[in-house]
């Protein structure tokens, strides 16, 4: 029943695509939203979708929000000009179910401000709704984990981290030796 309160927002990231990979705070959001909207591309089911159609209900509303363009032959003004027409449009949809007293979580791949389209409705609506943003997982991260590498030493080797030589003793760092060892 609404009580003629609006809607909260809700910008969740979903990950890399491992759905193993989203957040249990987003799962929990994600089943409790009465309204989840995910963007994709014209005929395809769209990333974030294929993330999370396993969390949905049936009693759940979906918001499918199709890109008017993706990799499709266009100048950069029309492209900058559809996509503008289209995040207005979306918030536009996005609106009326806060507005009616939904809360609605907005899903996209990744981080929702790290490049995730969601951001787009985050600068057209959080200024008039309360809203939340539940960070994801970036494919930069779940990349330099699959790849086994680090990213915050130089060039992704322990060897060149300025204390390795110092805790590891001669025979270099504990993450060399590791890797020594057999499987």
């Amino acid at each position: 029943m609404n009580d003629g309160a609006p809607g909260h927002l809700y910008g969740i990231g979903v990950g890399p695509g491992d759905p193993e990979l989203m957040t249990v705070k987003a799962q929990r959001l994600l089943r409790a939203c009465p309204v989840v909207a995910h963007f994709a591309a014209i005929g395809r089911r769209g990333n974030a979708w294929s993330i999370i159609e396993s969390l949905m209900g049936p009693s759940q509303t979906v918001l499918r929000l199709d890109y008017p363009v993706t990799t499709e032959p266009t100048t950069a003004d029309d492209y900058e000009r559809m996509l503008d027409a289209f995040y207005d449009a979306s918030a536009a949809r996005i609106e009326a179910e806060l507005v009616a007293g939904h809360d609605v979580a907005v899903v996209c791949e990744g981080d929702p401000f790290f490049y995730g389209s969601y951001m787009y409705v985050h600068e057209r609506l959080a200024d008039r709704y309360d809203t939340t943003v539940v960070p994801g997982v970036t494919s930069i991260s779940a990349a330099a984990a699959a790849a086994g590498t680090t990213l915050g030493l130089a060039g992704g080797d322990p060897d060149h981290h300025p204390r390795s030589e110092e805790r590891a003793g001669a025979g270099g760092s504990p993450a060399r030796r590791r890797r020594r060892l057999p499987s």
